[in-house]
């Protein structure tokens, strides 16, 4: 890599200037392609299992690293203190995919789409098996940080390499493959989370006959922790795909073309010290949400409603500025080496763009539709004999009532649906073009969430098929999004601006899932809304909260109408 101290004006080292071919690099080979989309789609489809995971297994983690603190408190306060942790562990979890969207980005920018993405995968794999021997929930919170880094960095360089070494008129088809991939791995959580409840006591056997010791074993098939530790540890196994992806996997021939002509020496790694920075906005503003004051100098200050208010525009604000520092110095240096106009505006407003764009999606996902499996889980404990509330013996109850498993069947039924909406959405968005097919997911995404919340009150399979419709409309962006965010940006920034945008959208939705439990607290009596002739009333608690949350659709539906419509034209060089 080239020193970050090199002086704008030098233009390529001096070692890549004498090596480099100079003839244009051919396009990589219909086998290279298909490698290519292969390690791509393992790669998102172990994203979409991240994703899954915590979502899980979160709550009974938390109780599990709290057991000894919870002694003394009475019910009430234990879910308070598992909430708080849970939140603020998902916040922070989305942070870090923001922070590596840009940071892996860059370096895909900077080093090659290949690379890159092997470190991101390796990344995520080994710090989520981490997770699996953390002794308390702050240890879970950092290493869920560094693995949120690595998922949100192979999102971005698997669509830039996707993108670029397949034809322009298989895009759509692409992106919708894109989604859908992230979707089976959500899927394939829930499904390995049943399998895995069902078999504990077979796992504890086995541990044993590896050679762990007896407390080990007890501590990893706990069944009042619903096994946790064991699936956070099953989260290390995409580390092997690295290995797959640096041995078969060829480079972009489109980044190989803009590292002969000098265009990649121009990321310098010192601007990576802005997204340090920025980083500290939303940490600050997790801080204040996620805890009720300060002590300072012996004084005590509480956090306010405007206190809050305003560490969230702040931290939004920091966080907007350090991130998009490495890509305004990169066009900075880039234009003063050309001795050309620059694109600052142009990129860094398409960045702000993509950034809105995908944040409102992300924002209903995770403020919405993300707690549906909690709130099944909810309705079924409700119709469950009083005795079941205990873990221990909800195992001792068994498989027989799939009550026991609300939220692992919540999660597949959305799963299958998120796969088939993903797969719709990009092939509407080719036959209709961009910007109608995203106004129409806004509505449909809106309209199916709050059916889902609003007309049921149990457990059972109209639950399940309004659980399936929310997951194909409300994840239906994640295969609009891939289409769209690569042609906002030329090769030299592509890895970047869209990793940026994309995953920016998971600091606002960081700040909504804080937000979702305060609303609860607020809403949990129900609301009646008067009219001129009659009265309409919502069911409190996660669905009055969640219906809420999609209103943010509607401003989908307008913004849409500013971005460009690229239907039909092919990638930016």
């Amino acid at each position: 890599m080239a020193s970050s101290h090199q002086k704008p004006n030098q233009g390529p080292p001096p070692d890549m200037a004498a090596t480099a071919p100079q003839a244009p690099t051919a396009p990589v080979s219909a086998r290279g392609r298909w490698l290519a989309l292969a390690a791509a789609l393992l790669g998102w489809m172990f994203d979409g299992a991240e994703m899954g995971l915590f979502s899980l297994v979160g709550r009974p983690a938390v109780q599990d690293l709290l057991s000894q603190e919870f002694a003394g408190l009475d019910p009430v306060q234990r879910e308070s203190a598992t909430g708080l942790w849970f939140s603020v562990i998902i916040a922070g979890f989305l942070v870090g995919a923001a922070t590596g969207g840009v940071v892996f980005g860059w370096l895909g920018d900077r080093i090659g789409r290949v690379r890159a993405m092997a470190l991101s995968v390796l990344t995520y794999a080994l710090f989520t098996g981490f997770c699996g021997l953390a002794g308390a929930p702050w240890q879970v919170l950092v290493l869920r940080f560094v693995a949120s880094m690595g998922m949100g960095g192979e999102w971005s360089l698997g669509v830039a390499l996707v993108m670029e070494v397949w034809p322009n008129r298989s895009r759509a088809f692409m992106a919708g493959l894109i989604g859908a991939a992230a979707n089976v791995g959500y899927l394939l959580v829930g499904v390995v989370g049943i399998g895995l409840l069902s078999i504990l006591g077979e796992m504890s056997a086995f541990l044993s006959a590896l050679g762990l010791s007896e407390q080990m074993v007890a501590t990893l098939t706990d069944p009042a922790a619903k096994g946790w530790r064991l699936m956070m540890i099953l989260g290390a196994v995409p580390a092997v795909l690295t290995f797959f992806i640096r041995l078969f996997v060829p480079e972009s021939h489109r980044w190989q073309q803009e590292r002969m002509r000098g265009a990649t020496s121009q990321w310098a790694t010192r601007d990576l010290l802005a997204v340090a920075c920025g980083v500290m906005g939303p940490a600050a503003a997790i801080y204040l949400f996620a805890l009720p004051q300060t002590s300072l100098g012996g004084q005590t200050f509480q956090h306010t409603p405007g206190m809050r208010a305003a560490a969230a525009v702040i931290g939004l604000l920091v966080a907007l500025t350090g991130f998009l520092y490495p890509v305004f110095g990169y066009l900075r240096r880039e234009a003063r080496q050309a001795g050309r106009a620059s694109q600052l505006v142009h990129v860094l407003g398409r960045m702000i763009l993509g950034a809105a764009l995908s944040g409102i999606p992300l924002l209903g996902t995770w403020g919405a539709a993300q707690w549906g499996p909690a709130w099944a889980d909810q309705l079924a404990r409700q119709e469950l004999p009083t005795a079941l509330p205990d873990p221990a013996v909800w195992m001792a109850w068994g498989s027989n009532d799939p009550k026991v498993y609300a939220k692992e069947y919540m999660q597949i039924w959305m799963a299958f649906g998120a796969i088939v909406g993903t797969l719709l959405a990009a092939m509407l968005g080719d036959r209709l073009g961009r910007r109608p097919a995203y106004f129409l997911l806004c509505v449909a995404a809106m309209i199916s969430a709050i059916v889902m919340f609003q007309t049921n009150n149990r457990f059972g399979d109209g639950l399940l098929f309004w659980g399936f419709m929310a997951g194909v409309c409300t994840a239906s962006f994640y295969g609009w999004l891939p289409l769209y965010l690569p042609e906002l940006f030329r090769t030299a920034v592509r890895a970047t601006g869209q990793g940026f945008s994309f995953n920016f959208g998971r600091i606002l939705a960081a700040m909504g899932t804080l937000q979702v439990g305060a609303i609860l607290k607020q809403v949990e009596g129900g609301y009646t809304l008067k009219l001129a002739n009659s009265t309409l009333s919502f069911t409190g608690g996660y669905p009055l909260a969640c219906s809420a949350v999609t209103v943010i659709y509607l401003l989908g539906m307008l913004l849409i109408w500013l971005a460009p419509e690229t239907r039909g034209q092919p990638l930016p060089e």
